[in-house]
């Protein structure tokens, strides 16, 4: 994402605080107890600060307070002071406050609304009544400074998930808001994407943009530069100052840090209990496949091949991260697997059957599929009733169906969710439900598109410890695992074999010690190493395996006799 010239501030005088809020509390209208309490805080105009907390904490409704989607969209009990320039905006129209606040939202394809590209970006300014001609040059502008001009007239659902993330991100610049508010807007973007994205807000920020950005993802979220971090926990500010005083206090087994800091913190971690963690074994090139990619070749309609002559199979025991780019066709492959797709040339191979001779329904017995955006998922009205969908139209009976809904509820932690509905949750909270869906169906392969896309780090390595225990453990209840990510630090931690997607071929195959030590490999795959892979690089030697960052703090911890 290349940032070539400037996108304008709307031009107004600055001020000492641009943002203040005060006793700032919020109950929904379905919950009983308070999402927000008793926040205040300011921002100066033209800060930068990165808001980080557990999944459910209450980022995502303090956003939706400060950008007017409460109480409009969202109903419930409002108090407290909140102040934009100096005026209460809860009173202004929609299309005023947009002026002034601008949001990306953290699965963009809630936030697409034009068919194509250059309609999408233009969509807010349609509404405001700019004249064809200045919208036209405002969106060109835009396009080019998040150097996704190549992209105009591409239709939208035909982009990626990180294109339609830098496209949403457009539409949001073109209306030039004094403050941005971003939340998890790295989730769907490939490291170097995210490098590009951050830099990007970096230079928003330096022409004067007031941004807040929310993220899980600490360490990556530094590149952006941000002076403060304010920290949030049961919907109460628990932190707010300097990054360096952050990383003081916080705890590295609830926030995905850089991973000196967890060497720097390790001591006084030491008398936790850290595991027992799942084993994971290595992959076996000799064990029985369970998809077989035949020479696949794959395009959409009448374009180009954007998967070209795949050979590779899946296999039993199998814990295979898939890396690469945005658009390089990872999920394309995935979803051919799951005869959503068929090949244009060559076979896909599913238990033994080809795809073509096999429905949907049938082939979801072998693989489970979990979609990158929950939204392309949820309809039920409530958890339980989303999770009992997929055994019931498998003709479940009734007694089985409940028993694997509970296991599936209590193993992504949402037992005490399963009569709300899917769309007052958190959008993390809401990709469990999804990976609940399909567990609940008892597949012999789990695959999973971004799972940790919107969960914190305690709460992500718990899910896929829960994972790794039902595909590895003493009984598994599934053959093999899956996951698209983007996430280097998530797949040298849990993988035990890579597959990295380049310009629609598979690039590497091989266990992660070897895949993420090429220099090659890791520049076609837009892959860049973070400081645990850095660390465990250099240890591999003494190691003899790239180790998640608890173990790899323990074992530097022993060899220096602090263990």
């Amino acid at each position: 994402m290349e940032h070539n010239r400037p996108i304008l501030v709307s031009p107004v005088p600055p001020m000492a605080h641009i943002l203040e809020i005060q006793g700032l509390r919020f109950r929904y209208a379905a919950r009983r107890e308070p999402a927000l309490h008793d926040l205040s805080f300011s921002m100066a105009e033209g800060e930068l600060a990165l808001l980080a907390g557990p999944s459910g904490c209450g980022k995502s409704t303090l956003l939706r307070v400060l950008n007017g989607l409460i109480p409009r969209s969202y109903k419930g009990e409002l108090s407290g002071d909140l102040r934009i320039g100096g005026v209460d905006p809860r009173h202004w129209p929609l299309a005023r406050l947009s002026q002034h606040v601008g949001t990306l939202l953290q699965d963009p394809e809630r936030q697409i609304v034009g068919a194509d590209v250059l309609h999408d970006v233009a969509f807010g300014l349609e509404n405001l009544g700019w004249p064809r001609a200045r919208i036209l040059e405002r969106v060109e502008a835009v396009l080019h400074a998040l150097g996704i001009a190549h992209l105009r007239d591409r239709k939208t659902y035909q982009l990626s998930g990180g294109e339609k993330q830098r496209v949403a991100l457009a539409g949001v610049l073109a209306m030039a808001p004094r403050i941005l508010l971003l939340d998890e807007p790295l989730a769907s973007l490939d490291p170097q994407g995210a490098r590009e994205a951050l830099a990007v807000f970096r230079s928003l920020h330096e022409e004067g943009h007031t941004i807040l950005l929310v993220e899980h993802r600490v360490e990556d979220a530094l590149h952006a530069g941000p002076q403060r971090v304010l920290y949030m926990e049961d919907g109460r500010l628990t932190f707010d100052g300097d990054p360096e005083g952050f990383f003081d206090c916080v705890d590295p087994t609830a926030v995905k840090v850089p991973f000196p800091v967890w060497q720097r913190r390790w001591p006084a971690l030491r008398p936790r209990p850290q595991g027992p963690f799942p084993e994971i074994p290595p992959a076996s090139p000799e064990a029985a496949p369970l998809v077989v990619f035949e020479g696949v070749s794959f395009g959409y309609g009448d374009g180009p091949d954007i998967l070209h002559d795949i050979h590779a199979e899946i296999r039993r025991g199998d814990s295979l991260a898939i890396l690469g780019p945005n658009g390089a066709g990872k999920t394309t492959l995935l979803k051919l697997a799951m005869g959503l797709l068929k090949p244009r040339r060559g076979k896909v191979w599913v238990g033994g059957k080809e795809t073509r001779a096999q429905t949907v329904a049938q082939i979801a017995q072998t693989v489970g599929y979990v979609f990158q955006s929950p939204s392309q998922m949820l309809f039920a009205p409530t958890v339980w009733e989303e999770v009992a969908f997929g055994p019931r139209n498998l003709g479940r009976p009734p007694a089985r169906i409940e028993a694997d809904v509970r296991w599936a509820l209590e193993l992504v932690g949402l037992t005490e969710h399963a009569r709300s509905s899917p769309w007052a949750l958190s959008f993390g909270q809401q990709k469990r439900v999804t990976i609940a869906s399909v567990l609940s169906m008892r597949s012999r392969i789990l695959v999973m598109d971004e799972p940790t896309a919107g969960q914190d780090y305690r709460t992500y390595t718990r899910l896929m410890d829960a994972i790794a225990a039902i595909a590895f453990g003493p009984q598994p209840a599934v053959e093999a695992f899956v996951f698209i990510t983007h996430d280097l630090d998530l797949a040298l931690s849990f993988a035990n074999r890579i597959w990295v997607v380049a310009d629609g071929r598979l690039v590497a195959d091989g266990p992660p010690e070897v895949v993420l030590s090429d220099p090659e490999v890791m520049r076609r795959g837009r892959l860049m190493p973070t400081s645990l892979l850095e660390t465990n690089r250099q240890a591999l030697g003494r190691t003899g395996r790239f180790l998640r960052a608890e173990r790899l703090a323990a074992w530097i911890g022993a060899e220096d006799g602090l263990g």
